[in-house]
């Protein structure tokens, strides 16, 4: 089930809310956990034993770690046994396959695979578990006693599967006490609205330029068409991701939760280094805090920072995907942040500030290849594409075409990843509902007769 679906939007929403706003407040945790075990079975309930098992466990190894007396080398088997578990089951799951096939290509074997297809949300759910029981081991957070409790901070299907990665110690005091008024609960369906929109209307409509350029052969496509279906890619993976974070940050809202931002606005960065500070933020907050800054971040010298940075980069890269073009992806983020660090940011200070636009959305661009091709053989292609090198002529009739028929929405799209220069919340609540309604009923006159509504990040 996603958030974008008239099942969802009709049935299963409105139910819970039903449900939700009439249980006494000591149930209200049980009814969002059974809601939340229902969203994630409707698409794979077999997986709802692995979610579960992952859940008990870290519930037991955080009431292990909290007793008083446990002594700090046992403490520490504890952490490690926990991020075991749970790294062999993301493992198992996410890159079993993956080795396999580097396997039998290296030495020449034939390993069968598993073909086991990916539990959905595994990539988020393990983080957060992972972040819940190194936050008792700092003592940063206390250990939920409550089973029932921990289990819907783990399983709470508005972040479920795609995010944003909820660290314990941000919610622990909501999971026990959480209150709720008119206002926060509009704020939530206006941000509900917002996200929805940007999904169904902006990402899943520049995804059909996307589509029809992607299909298109790298050896006969010209460089301005190329370059126009890159654009359409990162205007689509950012609408369709940021617009879902905006419906799950709308949805806590909705019952009384306060998520951290997960986007600001990440088109508008002036290098990369500002780019991955406002683009899946909670991720990036994620990796600095329990593997750049635990690795010594950047207090040991030019050389071990440019360690950490590396070794940041290449997880991430594989956290997306099991392929080598993800691996490819962090490899070369991790690069250019080293060459950041060492000269590049200081050469960008005395540049104009349209000169370092250019260039980090250049390198964003170039990255975003990396990212949408599993096989690399398609990213050489592409990238050959983009610069010319493919004998291709630079532009043909079809450029003109997809540029002249998809104009006005990519300056929609392009008006939309600056600043607001007009805020509905601050207009005469008639303006608001007129403006927030239209919104509503034109996304959901496109789900009606909607047959291209991907969610690009369910793979990961």
């Amino acid at each position: 089930m996603v958030f974008s679906s008239l099942l969802f939007l009709f049935a299963f929403l409105p139910a819970v809310l039903v449900l939700y706003y009439g249980a006494p407040r000591q149930a209200k945790n049980a009814i969002l956990l059974a809601a939340s075990l229902l969203f994630y079975a409707w698409g794979e309930p077999v997986y709802i034993v692995l979610m579960l098992f992952s859940t008990v466990m870290d519930y037991l190894f955080g009431l292990a770690l909290d007793r008083e007396r446990t002594p700090d080398y046992r403490r520490k088997a504890i952490v490690a046994g926990s991020i075991i578990v749970n790294l062999c089951l993301l493992g198992f799951f996410k890159y079993a396959d993956f080795l396999i096939n580097n396997a039998n290509a290296l030495l020449a074997t034939d390993i069968p695979k598993t073909d086991l297809p990916l539990p959905i949300g595994i990539s988020f759910y393990t983080f957060q578990s992972m972040s819940y029981i190194i936050d008792i081991y700092r003592r940063t957070a206390p250990a939920q006693r409550n089973w029932l409790d921990f289990a819907t901070f783990v399983a709470l299907f508005p972040q479920l599967v795609a995010g944003p990665i909820i660290h314990y110690g941000t919610v622990s005091e909501q999971i026990r006490h959480r209150t709720i008024d008119a206002s926060m609960f509009a704020e939530g369906v206006r941000r509900f609205i917002i996200g929805l929109a940007k999904k169904v209307l902006l990402a899943n409509n520049i995804g059909l330029l996307w589509a029809t350029v992607s299909a298109s052969h790298a050896d006969t496509l010209p460089a301005a068409t190329a370059w126009l279906g890159i654009v359409a890619f990162a205007f689509q993976i950012y609408f369709d991701f940021s617009g879902y974070s905006d419906m799950a940050i709308g949805l806590g809202l909705m019952f009384g939760f306060r998520f951290n931002e997960n986007f600001n606005l990440p088109y508008m960065a002036q290098s990369i280094t500002d780019f991955w500070r406002r683009w899946h933020i909670s991720l990036s907050t994620w990796f600095r805090d329990y593997v750049y800054i635990p690795l010594g971040g950047n207090r040991r010298g030019p050389r071990i920072q440019s360690r950490n940075i590396m070794t940041v980069w290449l997880l991430t890269g594989i956290w997306h995907g099991a392929s080598w073009n993800f691996l490819l992806w962090g490899l070369y983020f991790g690069l250019i942040l080293m060459a950041e660090k060492w000269f590049l940011l200081a050469l960008l200070s005395r540049s104009p500030r349209w000169m370092r636009h250019a260039y980090a959305l250049l390198l964003i661009l170039i990255g975003w290849v990396l990212f949408a091709f599993d096989e690399l053989s398609g990213v050489t292609g592409y990238l050959s594409a983009m610069f010319g090198a493919n004998g291709a002529p630079p532009w043909n009739d079809e450029t003109l075409y997809l540029l002249y028929t998809n104009a006005v929405l990519l300056a929609l799209l392009a008006a939309a990843s600056m600043p607001a220069r007009i805020r509905l919340r601050h207009q005469a609540a008639a303006v608001q509902l007129f403006g927030y309604g239209a919104l509503w009923l034109m996304s959901i006159a496109y789900l009606v007769d909607a047959t291209f509504n991907p969610f690009l990040y369910f793979r990961f």
